[in-house]
């Protein structure tokens, strides 16, 4: 409790100082201080539908209640040390394979995987498809690895399977789920990284990878792109 009291307290918006008399009028008045008077770049207030700023995609392999691994991409992720935080659609099978078997793998796939992420982006592992997902174009896919011509691998740590293609792939455990209250259709997802593969090619040195050969897939406002020119796009992206 008391370390609650003292975070509050160190955030608590500061009260304005009386200043001496004179000093108001000094500031009001000297030309050498920065005077903000209005938007010097140009910026509009808009209200866009998505906010997919461009992150990394991840295909997250989970558990399935027959034991398969379903993938799932998403592009809402930050790691800190050895925690991952992941946003996952509580309508989707990543969610309702984590609620019932806590363990993933976070496969993070290259620029070049792009077509790869985009087939199983149409495809849920719910069924049946809920409504909601009907109307933006899912259909159901039990074996997503094979639709998608991709590798299963196991893991080590954890019962999801891995994709052998994926340049870095993350065995994890999750830690904890919540369902937040502004926004009771997703769910933030904390785990903890248990073990780590890299192909060879992206790393450099003892336990290193090379960010001269590591090329991540970026979600751009449902574009996808790499470090460098546009590959392709998602199946909603709004044309442009």
């Amino acid at each position: 409790m008391k370390k609650e009291q003292e975070i509050e307290r160190n955030y608590a918006p500061k009260q304005e100082q009386p200043q001496p008399h004179g000093e108001q009028e000094r500031s009001s008045n000297n030309d050498s201080y920065p005077q903000h008077t209005g938007d010097t770049h140009g910026t509009e207030t808009i209200q866009p539908s998505i906010l997919y700023y461009g992150t990394p995609v991840l295909m997250l392999s989970t558990l399935n209640e027959d034991g398969s691994t379903n993938l799932s991409p998403l592009s809402s992720s930050w790691a800190l040390g050895d925690c991952l935080v992941l946003g996952i659609g509580i309508q989707g099978k990543a969610y309702e394979n984590l609620i019932r078997h806590p363990e993933c793998v976070i496969n993070l796939p290259d620029a070049s995987m792009w077509k790869q992420v985009e087939v199983i982006g149409k495809f849920t592992g719910v069924t049946p498809v809920p409504e909601a997902k009907q109307q933006m174009g899912y259909t159901f896919c039990q074996d997503k690895f094979s639709i998608s011509e991709l590798t299963p691998q196991n893991s080590i740590e954890v019962m999801p399977q891995r994709i052998a293609e994926c340049p870095i792939q993350i065995e994890a455990s999750v830690q904890h789920i919540r369902i937040p209250e502004h926004t009771p259709y997703m769910a933030i997802v904390e785990v903890k990284a248990m073990k780590v593969h890299a192909h060879a090619k992206i790393i450099s040195g003892t336990n290193k990878i090379n960010p001269e050969t590591w090329r991540p897939l970026i979600y751009n406002f449902r574009h996808y792109y790499g470090l460098g020119a546009k590959c392709g796009e998602n199946f909603r992206a709004e044309k442009v």
